[in-house]
């Protein structure tokens, strides 16, 4: 018995693993397809039927996946905290993480700005005020960015992780709610919307040059 199970152990682990592959691609078009109506008709406007109907499943079946929309508002928030993951990666890497990082700013500025998902995360941040579970998931966000910003702040003045915290928390927050802001400004004058995103360009390297200057005091 113990001989068939060491034999079997590789292909039920390799099989496992296509399984689990196969799950998270699912939940991954689940949630493309939730932001979608989401986008279309809005947070509250949308129902786990509309949602479902999206995703093309039954509403039983979608249930399966995420009983509430605080459930797929949880899933969301998650994917967009790998991708920030991933985007603070050359940041960590780079010989000048400041300079690194003001390149990332005007990168994900315009991204959010594309993706039109600004009214969106209006919406949550609303619902997060009288929705504990979902203001709890947008918390965890702005936490877990703030975070990274004063790793990539230690690294670049040589600060300890917990001085870089002690004296640059605020700086972090406030980059957090421009990017944020940025994400929810209004589409339909461009004029505006250019001229903003370059008063908060420039708010936040102003941001940056303190931090820098800091470090080299330090």
């Amino acid at each position: 018995m113990n001989v068939h199970s060491k034999g079997l152990a590789p292909v039920l682990s390799s099989s496992s693993a296509a399984a689990s592959e196969t799950a998270d691609a699912r939940t991954g078009e689940i949630l493309a397809a939730a932001r979608q109506a989401f986008a279309e008709k809005g947070f509250d406007g949308a129902s786990m039927q509309d949602l479902a109907r999206a995703a093309g499943m039954s509403v039983g079946n979608f249930y399966r996946y995420f009983p509430s929309k605080a459930a797929i508002v949880q899933a969301l928030i998650a994917l967009d905290i790998e991708d920030m993951a991933r985007d603070f990666e050359p940041v960590f890497a780079s010989d000048d993480p400041i300079e690194a990082m003001r390149q990332q700013v005007r990168v994900r500025l315009v991204q959010h700005q594309c993706n039109h998902d600004g009214a969106l995360w209006a919406e949550i941040t609303a619902t997060a005020l009288r929705k504990p579970e979902i203001g709890l998931a947008c918390g965890l966000m702005e936490t877990t960015i703030a975070g990274y910003l004063i790793q990539a702040f230690a690294a670049a003045t040589g600060f300890s992780l917990e001085q870089a915290r002690t004296r640059f928390a605020a700086h972090a927050a406030l980059m957090v709610m421009l990017v944020k802001s940025s994400a929810m400004m209004p589409q339909k004058d461009e004029q505006l919307r250019h001229d903003l995103n370059a008063m908060i360009l420039r708010i936040i390297d102003q941001t940056l040059d303190e931090i820098a200057a800091s470090g080299a005091k330090g």
